[in-house]
């Protein structure tokens, strides 16, 4: 998981009231109805407002839910300890736990579908949120270097793309089942791949 783009649109100054009542609204109708059936209309139904204050703030579905699901992860990264084998751990554990959320698992197979056929959806989330957690990586696994816990040149997208993919992978299919064992084991994998040295 990753941090959705920052919100935009025109208009009158955003209620954060308003924002967190669609979000949570948006929430709990994936975890009840599914991606398919939760549409704009029933949001604001949900959230008793009307459609044109959602369409004021999201231009559309795909962008409110990507909200609605990866604000699940917006807290901050995990802060170094220092340890990267337990940095790692906590990074493992924030992933898993978010695209485990049941609003996530619900929505993100919808999600996935739509980037397949809209490429440019998808480098926008890309733009705000996975770039912006690899560079918090690439500052963790640089500082990990500097004290001999990480190769120098050690493949920084490799260990998020592993990140990711297992978290995510075990999240849509266990969710939190066995977590800490599954955190433990992916938190060791990826200190292995940290301390790799990057294949000219």
């Amino acid at each position: 998981m990753t941090q959705a783009t920052a919100r935009t649109g025109p208009g009158r100054p955003r209620d954060p009231h308003l924002d967190a009542q669609v979000l949570k609204a948006a929430q709990e109708l994936l975890v009840r109805d599914g991606y398919q059936a939760t549409t704009i209309a029933a949001v604001a139904r949900r959230a008793g407002v009307v459609t044109t204050s959602i369409y004021r703030r999201w231009p559309g579905k795909r962008a409110l839910v990507e909200e609605a699901v990866f604000a699940l992860d917006s807290e901050n990264h995990p802060v170094p300890t220092g340890d990267l084998r337990a940095d790692l751990l906590a990074w493992t554990r924030l992933f898993l736990t978010a695209a485990a959320h049941p609003a996530a698992r619900s929505a993100i197979p919808g999600l996935l579908s739509e980037y397949h056929d809209d490429q440019e959806s998808y480098r926008r989330l890309l733009d705000g949120g996975e770039r912006p957690t690899i560079a918090a990586l690439r500052e963790l696994l640089t500082a990990a270097a500097d004290s001999g816990q990480a190769a120098p040149d050690c493949d920084v997208e490799a260990v998020f793309e592993f990140l990711r993919g297992a978290t995510l992978m075990r999240a849509l299919t266990h969710g939190t089942e066995d977590a800490d064992h599954f955190s433990r084991r992916i938190a060791d994998a990826l200190y292995a791949v940290a301390q790799t040295p990057t294949s000219d």
